[in-house]
């Protein structure tokens, strides 16, 4: 509001304001002036204490509106100054990353990280600099012998990227100084093949993108690290060697997703971590050689999916994981060889889902596995290879069920397992190849409903085998 409205806004309130005030302040004074026929000296010096003491309320209150007006374009100017301050900090850093020097470089980096911390407003551009830097293709190294400058500035500017790698990640610990959690981070088709620390980071918000991401070697560590929020996304991502760990990670919250990526080598690991909330997906990936591990994962709430996922090689591997709860999906999921391993793992509530998976190779391990409560399900799979084990395997309650599944090639077997409680179903389902083995259970107190007397590769516990026809 311009200051001359401002102060004939504030003077007609402040008049009016006054004018009651003296109104009701006079009122029984005016009284006893009405009935006198003139006012004595105390009553006049009365009215003009109080005429005083309003003129000098509206001047306060004028010269408080003054020194507020002064007050706000003193702070505008301020903020004006320090926003062209950051400017030039900011316009200075960046040049400096487009300098030939690796040591310039490298400064313009320190310079980038600090004004982050400095400016809460410009943080998230800063930090885009940062992540645009590191997404530039650092070119192929040179050869030391015949350009030994050239190699060793080839080298500096790798210390550049390392350097990026670890300030970004120093600012998303748990105990940062000036943290920079929830913002965005994009990485969106970097080479990694060097070690990056994310250990007992924090990610209650935000997006990190790593999509078409290239790993190739070194280690990416997450462990520690808490999901509440947020999104870590890999999608599209291709990992040819090195590790991703995201060990005794906790996931109470926010996605973290490999979907359509390419598992060629390395290993990505979930050891000890702890999922209460959020999902985590291979939805549509590739897996011809890596290996995934949850094992002694802890799941409570969560949902981990390799949905339409593709499993010709390598290993996922879920052994001795607790799972009390969540969802664990393998939905439409090809199988034609590498394995997938539940050994020594515990059920006792949650969903674990194989529904219209294709079986033609590789192996699925529930070796030693106990059923106490959850829901286990391959309904309409196709089994026409590969092997299915349950060996040793304890049905004391839950359910597991093959509806309407197809049994055409392959192996499912059941040798020294305890039907003792689980409710395990086959009904609908169609046997004309491979082996369905039970023989050989060693519980089968309750058997599994829906299995017919006899069928081609169905191979029952002894005593229950249908008695054979009387001779003609």
């Amino acid at each position: 509001m311009p200051v001359r409205v401002a102060l004939a806004v504030t003077l007609t309130l402040a008049t009016g304001s006054a004018a009651g005030l003296v109104a009701l302040a006079l009122s029984p004074l005016g009284r006893a002036i009405l009935g006198a026929e003139q006012p004595t000296t105390a009553e006049a010096l009365e009215i003009v204490k109080i005429s005083l003491a309003v003129v000098a309320g509206i001047g306060g209150v004028v010269a408080l509106v003054v020194a507020y007006r002064k007050q706000r374009v003193t702070e505008a100017g301020e903020t004006r100054e320090q926003a062209k301050h950051f400017h030039e900090r900011f316009t200075t850093a960046s040049g400096q990353l487009g300098n030939d020097s690796p040591a310039v470089r490298l400064a313009g980096v320190h310079a980038l990280s600090a004004l982050a911390d400095d400016w809460e407003g410009g943080r998230q551009m800063c930090i885009d600099v940062l992540c645009a830097y590191l997404r530039m293709p650092p070119g192929p190294e040179p050869d030391a012998t015949t350009d030994a400058a050239e190699h060793t500035v080839w080298l500096g500017m790798g210390e550049v990227r390392a350097t990026i790698w670890r300030l970004i990640a120093t600012h998303l610990k748990a105990y940062a100084r000036i943290p920079w959690h929830g913002a965005d981070l994009d990485f969106t088709g970097v080479p990694i093949a060097q070690d990056i620390d994310f250990s007992n980071t924090v990610f209650p918000a935000g997006i990190v993108r790593f999509n078409g991401a290239t790993f190739s070697g070194g280690e990416v560590w997450f462990d520690g690290a808490t999901f509440s929020g947020g999104q870590v996304r890999f999608s599209r991502a291709t990992f040819s060697g090195g590790k991703v760990r995201f060990g005794h990670a906790t996931f109470s919250g926010g996605k973290v997703g490999f979907d359509h990526a390419t598992f060629s080598g390395g290993h990505i690991w979930f050891g000890d971590a702890a999922f209460s909330g959020g999902e985590v997906s291979f939805g549509g990936a590739t897996f011809s050689g890596s290996e995934v591990w949850f094992q002694n994962a802890t799941f409570s709430d969560s949902q981990v999916r390799f949905d339409h996922a593709t499993f010709s090689g390598g290993k996922a591997w879920f052994g001795g994981a607790a799972i009390s709860g969540g969802e664990v999906w393998f939905h439409s999921a090809t199988f034609s060889g590498g394995e997938v391993g539940f050994g020594g793992a515990t059920f006792s509530g949650g969903k674990v889902g194989f529904g219209r998976a294709t079986f033609s190779g590789g192996q699925v391990g529930f070796g030693n596995v106990t059923f106490s409560g959850s829901q286990v399900w391959f309904h309409n799979a196709t089994f026409f290879g590969g092997e299915i084990g349950f060996d040793g395997a304890t049905f004391s309650g839950g359910q597991v069920g093959f509806g309407r599944a197809t049994f055409s090639g392959g192996q499912v077997g059941f040798v020294g397992a305890t039907f003792c409680g689980s409710r395990v179903g086959f009904v609908g389902a169609r046997f004309s190849g491979g082996q369905v083995r039970f023989d050989g259970v060693a519980d089968w107190s309750h058997p599994p409903d829906g299995l017919p007397d006899k069928a081609p590769g169905l191979r029952l516990p002894p005593a229950s085998a249908p008695d054979p026809a009387p001779d003609a």
